[in-house]
């Protein structure tokens, strides 16, 4: 096995287990992984002696301390800014607030951060990924450029018929879109310095609330931020 291919394997690894709202068996990590369970299992030591995966009581794989300071010179100045912000909107409106920031084709979240004082927030753990066609916080981010800006920067991202509304509003919702029964409401932040980004947070679909107090609060802390990046 190539040292390439090691590489390319390890930072799979590192992709699944981050994405997983589980810890993961090594016999799970390596189904999807595609590789045989004792490759799977040395690509783990190398990454548990880098302190970047551990595994708990029950030997399952999850993201370690290493991980969380690769993490923090990730976009510092933003993840800084906005932690104060997350947590104040976390607390006050008890559902989990995070920044997501578009890089090539994906939406990854850069920081999040949980309530308090409640057990039934939806998790939401930095480094989750998924694709700019779904979500709110695409829509947010997409709403910062017109249309023809956005085709001439050849993103190979469609433009997302949402975004003339978010753009109206000031807002972007979604449904369902990234997990089933979980509704996202974002908000584009406005900073020259950064990668584009969102701020957001999500909550089950089943509980009633009020769009518009969340919102507001939303518009708010994303104020305070770009203001303070600027």
């Amino acid at each position: 096995m190539s040292a390439s291919q090691t590489l390319s394997r390890g930072v799979r690894m590192l992709e699944i287990v981050a994405d997983s709202p589980t810890n993961l068996s090594i016999a799970e990590i390596a189904e999807k992984m595609e590789v045989h369970r004792s490759i799977a299992y040395r690509i783990l030591r190398t990454l548990e002696d880098h302190r970047l995966l551990a595994r708990d009581e029950a030997g399952r794989i999850r993201p370690a301390s290493g991980l969380a300071t690769l993490a923090r010179s990730v976009q510092r100045d933003l993840q800084n800014t906005a932690l104060p912000e997350l947590t104040k909107l976390a607390n006050t409106l008890s559902m989990t607030a995070f920044v997501a920031v578009w890089e090539h084709d994906l939406c990854t979240t850069l920081v999040s951060v949980e309530p308090a004082h409640s057990h039934r927030a939806i998790v939401h753990r930095p480094g989750t990924r998924h694709g700019m066609d779904v979500g709110a916080p695409p829509i947010a981010i997409q709403s910062n450029y017109t249309h023809s800006q956005w085709d001439a920067m050849n993103t190979g991202v469609d433009y997302r018929e949402q975004v003339r509304d978010a753009k109206i509003n000031g807002y972007a919702s979604s449904v369902d879109e990234v997990i089933r029964g979980v509704t996202s409401l974002a908000v584009p932040l406005h900073t020259s310095n950064t990668l584009p980004a969102a701020l957001a947070v999500v909550f089950a679909t089943s509980t009633v609330q009020e769009h518009e107090k969340i919102v507001r609060a939303l518009k708010e802390s994303a104020l305070v931020i770009s203001e303070d990046l600027s």
